[in-house]
């Protein structure tokens, strides 16, 4: 899941160290995983549910680069529980520009 500035200060807030939770791609900074399952992915479930990424609120809604526009990911089980807002599709590509200026950076300044 790709992180934000927001998202990375909010998680830091929590006492989470930098490096135990965030890994650089060159898309620009993502949660780490651990055996193909988020960091904070607990048989409980998430443990910073309340705090969690901009991209996790609002999965399963995902940008698709082929029709460049807001989609139900079909690979989520659930999708169609789901109907997505007007509001939720323009948070998704807020998050989307705030992303792209995020990238490339070195660790974010926060």
């Amino acid at each position: 899941m790709p992180l934000s500035r927001s998202d990375i200060s909010r998680i830091l807030k929590m006492d989470y160290k930098f490096k135990d939770f965030a890994a650089r791609t060159e898309e620009g900074w993502r949660l780490r995983n651990r055996s193909g399952r988020c960091v904070f992915l607990s048989e409980k479930g998430c443990r910073i549910y309340t705090q969690r990424p901009e991209g996790c609120q609002l999965y399963p809604l995902v940008y698709d680069e082929a029709s460049h526009k807001a989609v139900l990911d079909h690979l989520c089980p659930h999708s169609h529980e789901f109907q997505p807002t007007e509001k939720e599709m323009k948070e998704l590509m807020i998050l989307l520009d705030d992303l792209a200026t995020d990238r490339g950076s070195e660790r974010p300044d926060l």
